[in-house]
């Protein structure tokens, strides 16, 4: 075993012995979960999936589905079109809360009840199980398999499920849902019900760290701006009224489910899941809450720790027949442009006029269009014969 899933195993054991919270009682299927399941899953770049604890043990995704088809949505109507029919704003409130914007009835956000329903609404299809077949496609190319439903835990929840039929009512009545509260509703009880394993949902947090490609597969899933915006509602909303206290302890766009899933995504780096099915007052796993916030301490994984080397890239200097060449690898945003152009600056003080000077691109894996246009507009005011390599 690598040195980096010793880690993961020695966090699990590490939270093992809480044994706070309950499981969920509202809906039968799930409050018969074993409380004692435990497991970690991350998934880097390279889409190598590390998992420990009870890492075959299947669940219902529950509202982890949430940012999933909120991608399907965007990807189908467009920004603007879904954010006419749903808020983006945290509502400070519990998941099946009624949070409907008091002229519009508009709910506040895609990741709590009434939005997320609001959303699914959104997806095309002539019936629940025309839509239900576009939501699995695209929750199975997140976690890069075919997943399906728990029939069991889907009548589970549709027989319990009048508060979120009440939400759909009050929502059609101002006009946000378009469709039947059945048609919207049953879809959305089916999609809570797909069954996961901690492993897939690593797999599906990764794809959206990697601007919605899947590392595992290889394949473009969603593109990067729906990604971002996923992820955007994601880091305010996702822990519903626990939210702001997430932010502040683990710093990661994160979704949790009533069945003691979470998910969360530390952008660029990696995807992480964790399941253990007690739950806190909010709706949120105690022990993966747990797992993730000290992981996210260890690691180093807040979105707001400094990150040294979006601001200094590598670059180097190589002497060529032509000329000086500057070479440039990793990640070049904004920001960076300042070290590069501090390089170019001595360089060119110190070459006679009309010079050849190259700087090469070629192994950036990443760069900001702004980042090249301040390059571009640098490179004019030089007194040298200036190449760039891309």
């Amino acid at each position: 075993m690598d040195t980096i899933t010793e880690l993961l195993r020695g966090a699990l054991e590490e939270v093992r012995s809480l044994g706070d919270g309950a499981t969920a009682s509202y809906i039968p299927e799930l409050a018969q979960a074993d409380p004692e399941r435990l497991a970690l899953s991350v998934v880097g770049p390279r889409g190598r999936v590390r998992s420990v604890g009870d890492e075959d043990a299947e669940f219902t995704i529950q509202s982890m589905s949430k940012p999933f088809v909120l991608a399907l949505a965007l990807v189908e109507h467009g920004r603007d079109a879904v954010f006419a029919k749903v808020g983006a704003e945290p509502s400070g409130e519990p998941f099946n809360a009624i949070s409907l914007e008091a002229d519009t009835g508009r709910p506040a956000n895609p990741l709590i009840n009434a939005g997320a329903i609001a959303t699914t609404a959104l997806i095309g299809g002539d019936d629940v199980d025309a839509r239900t077949a576009r939501i699995v496609e695209l929750l199975s190319a997140f976690a890069g398999r075919s997943l399906w439903i728990d029939e069991s835990v889907y009548a589970s929840e549709s027989s319990t499920g009048d508060r979120n039929r009440a939400l759909a009512h009050l929502m059609r009545s101002y006009g946000v849902i378009d469709v039947s509260v059945d048609l919207a509703v049953e879809t959305y009880f089916r999609q809570c019900s797909a069954l996961v394993t901690v492993r897939d949902l690593a797999v599906m947090a990764s794809t959206l760290a990697f601007g919605g490609w899947n590392p595992v597969t290889g394949e473009r899933v969603v593109g990067e701006s729906v990604a971002r915006d996923v992820l955007s509602i994601m880091a305010s909303c996702g822990m519903y009224d626990y939210s702001g206290q997430w932010m502040l302890r683990v710093g990661l766009p994160a979704k949790s489910g009533v069945s003691g899933g979470i998910i969360a995504v530390a952008p660029s780096q990696f995807g992480v899941a964790a399941f253990s099915p007690r739950l806190d007052e909010h709706g949120n796993s105690v022990r993966a809450v747990a797992i993730v916030e000290q992981l996210s301490e260890r690691l180093g994984m807040h979105l707001l720790e400094p990150h040294e080397s979006l601001a200094a890239p590598a670059v180097s200097v190589e002497g060529t027949a032509e000329g000086p060449t500057i070479r440039l690898s990793g990640e070049l945003g904004f920001a960076g442009t300042e070290r590069v152009m501090l390089v170019l600056r001595e360089l060119a003080s110190g070459m006679p006029e009309g010079a050849t000077l190259t700087l090469d691109a070629r192994e950036l894996a990443r760069t900001h269009p702004a980042a090249l246009a301040v390059l571009e507009g640098e490179f004019e005011g030089l007194p040298l014969g200036l190449r760039l390599q891309t």
